[in-house]
This record gives structure tokens, C-alpha cells and sequence, in this order.
């Protein structure tokens, strides 16, 4: 286990960001920094999935997107993973019971795109997710309305921290949630893969 996966202790918090990263870039980088300090996390784990079960096309090869990322995002308390390669799960929420049942004590908050609040509940177990880990949301460059108003964010309303006290996440139970305004970066993997530069 000690080299497939990367270390953390009982007691820590660590936050969780998933994604293709296809590829990653400075966006990525941006709110990776921004979680750290706002939720008060001792490391973030990226979370390099083999391929978005809601997408139809299938990313770049993982080795590649591996190594970009790694080249993209450098700092201490930030991992670059292939986590759900090794657990051979497909899905947030199944990653998530396999990372609690390898890390018993540790402490994980899950990160994640103003932009994904609002169709979270298209994410499969979407409410057991709301329910057992706590989630750090960043705002990014579009519509913040329909994140708020989202069918996810009307349902855990009493569990939501402000973005003032964002750093209680780290020590609150689930369910419990919080929006934070971050500074934008205005990029996307998207706008990367049209441009051709992938």
C-alpha cells in the first residue's frame, strides 16, 4: 500500500480533488491553493481518474496526464494520485468508502467546482456523499446562482457553513458544506484541447 497510495496520518485533513485533468493547467493549480488555505487543509490529493463516467469520449493516456500534472502542480502538501487506478473504482462515491476504509483517522474533504454543485445530484450516491464527507466548493469563472440554488444545496441547506467560516470544515462532521468566492482564473481543459495545445 505504501507506494501505491500517499501517506497521511490520523488526524489529518485531507482535501480531495477529482477529475480527468485532461489536461491540467493553471485553473486546477489556482483553487488547489485557494482549498488549502481556506478550508484549512493539511494536503490535497489530486485524484487522476482513468476516465469521467459522464463523459462519452475517453481522456488522454493516464501516464500522460499524470506526468502533466505533476509538472503543473508542484508544491509539498499537493499529491498527484492515480488513487482510483489502484481501487478500480469508477465513481466518487465508491472511491470515497474505499479511501475511509484505507485511512482509518483521517479526515477527508471533498473539493469540487462551484459549476459541479450545480448537477451533483446527477453524480451517482450523490446524497450518501453530501451525508458522510464533508465538501469544500470553489467558485469559478460562470453562473454561481444555479450552484446555490441547486437541487444538492437546497436539501443540505442547514448543513451549509458560510464561506467567512470556511475553515470549520475541516473540523465539522458531514453533512456540512461551504461555497468560498476565490479570485477567478478564466481557463478550462476544454478551451486548452480546442485551442490544440494537448
Amino acid at each position: 500500500m505504501r507506494h501505491r497510495y500517499p501517506y497521511a496520518r490520523p488526524g489529518q485533513v485531507i482535501g480531495l480533488l477529482g477529475g480527468s485533468f485532461d489536461p491540467a493547467h493553471e485553473g486546477h493549480v489556482h483553487i488547489t491553493r485557494e482549498a488549502l488555505k481556506r478550508f484549512g487543509l493539511d494536503q490535497v490529493w489530486w485524484l487522476v481518474t482513468p476516465g469521467n463516467p459522464l463523459k462519452a469520449h475517453g481522456p488522454a493516456p493516464l501516464e500522460q496526464r499524470l506526468d502533466h500534472a505533476r509538472d503543473v502542480m508542484q508544491h509539498p502538501r499537493v499529491k498527484v494520485t492515480q488513487i482510483e487506478a489502484h481501487t478500480g473504482t469508477r465513481y466518487t462515491a465508491e472511491t470515497l468508502k474505499a479511501l475511509i476504509a484505507l485511512y482509518p483517522g483521517v479526515h477527508f474533504v471533498w473539493l469540487m467546482g462551484a459549476d459541479n454543485l450545480a448537477d451533483f445530484h446527477r453524480w451517482e450516491q450523490w446524497d450518501w456523499i453530501m451525508s458522510h464527507v464533508p465538501i469544500g466548493i470553489l467558485a469559478r469563472p460562470g453562473d454561481r446562482g444555479a450552484a446555490r440554488v441547486s437541487k444538492a444545496a437546497r436539501r443540505f441547506r442547514a448543513a451549509q457553513i458560510t464561506g467567512r467560516q470556511a475553515a470549520k470544515l475541516r473540523v465539522s462532521e458531514a453533512p456540512a458544506w461551504s461555497l468560498v468566492n476565490v479570485p477567478m482564473v478564466d481557463v478550462s481543459s476544454s478551451q486548452i484541447r480546442a485551442r490544440g495545445d494537448w
